[in-house]
């Protein structure tokens, strides 16, 4: 009876192992195509608004404003973009677009850089009152730009730089800068500074160390940081409101204002229209520079 009853199992475990691993593999398949299916679902929910801008700007307004639902550009035109760009009775649209670039690249540009040597600094040397900095820093980023409004306007009216380029700027680097400096520390605290004094060993000084080996690292995080800052700047609308209220000034977000009306038809098919050119840019940017988010990663690490 034992022999018979060992033979039974032996022959059939192999079976039963089968049968276990095509289960497993059906719930991991099964597993996949929910995953799928939910990763789609997501896609169209965060792609349709878009859709829906771009659909919108091709069509004229009296067939946006009515009560029928036109998926598909059936009534196309592109009369939207022809006022937003020629029309001669509204604020230009390329000055504020201009406006808009030149106060966005400045910010970007001179952001990236303090806040690059500042979070070195917290990150690689120990200094007093460096944790209360790094606190300072946390703070300032909990405290809404709205609640500032007043003393900004004062102190930009003040220096005597209201509608200008320069005075805008500085307002936007000291928003973006917090957030900046707190991104970027974690990405430099993520590089060990083992690399750098393995570089001192083999005979570089501390700050030929730290740009041929920290720095490449360090590529993908600045750039990664710079398009959080691009888009925060190229959106800020309250601020350049305030501060640059003149139609030469206007950055696009105040230009996009113009299209309401109080006491009349609102122009949503213009609004859509310059919603999709000033979506340009930023999705330029991003394909510009989206190959050096994840180039250098290691390139710094490995000794030639």
């Amino acid at each position: 009876m034992s022999a018979t009853a060992t033979t039974t199992r032996a022959v059939t475990a192999p079976h039963a192992d089968r049968t276990a691993k095509r289960s497993g593999g059906g719930r991991r398949r099964l597993g996949t195509v929910i995953y799928s299916i939910i990763s789609v679902v997501l896609f169209v929910l965060f792609v349709f608004p878009v859709y829906w801008m771009i659909n919108t700007s091709f069509q004229p307004n009296n067939a946006i404003r009515s009560s029928d639902l036109h998926f598909f550009p059936d009534n196309f035109t592109l009369r939207n973009y022809a006022t937003v760009l020629f029309d001669p009775g509204r604020t230009p649209f390329l000055p504020a677009a201009a406006n808009s670039l030149m106060v966005t690249v400045l910010t970007v540009v001179i952001a990236l850089v303090f806040a690059f040597l500042a979070a070195v600094a917290v990150t690689r040397f120990r200094f007093k009152s460096r944790r209360v900095f790094i606190l300072t820093i946390l703070v300032i980023q909990m405290i809404p730009g709205e609640a500032m409004i007043v003393s900004v306007f004062r102190v930009i009216d003040g220096w005597h730089l209201l509608n200008t380029i320069i005075g805008l700027t500085i307002v936007y680097i000291a928003t973006v800068l917090p957030f900046t400096i707190w991104t970027l520390r974690g990405f430099v605290n993520g590089v060990p500074a083992d690399l750098e004094e393995a570089a001192m060993i083999d005979g570089c000084s501390r700050a030929g160390a730290f740009w041929r080996v920290t720095f490449p690292l360090l590529a993908p995080g600045l750039v990664a940081t710079g398009v959080f800052g691009f888009i925060q700047a190229w959106n800020e609308f309250i601020m350049a409101l305030v501060l640059n209220a003149r139609p030469e000034m206007m950055t696009l977000p105040v230009w996009q204002r113009t299209f309401l009306v109080a006491n009349g038809t609102t122009n949503w098919a213009g609004i859509m229209a310059g919603s999709v050119l000033m979506a340009i840019p930023v999705i330029v940017f991003f394909l510009i520079v989206q190959g050096r988010m994840t180039s250098g990663l290691v390139s710094g690490a490995v000794k030639g």
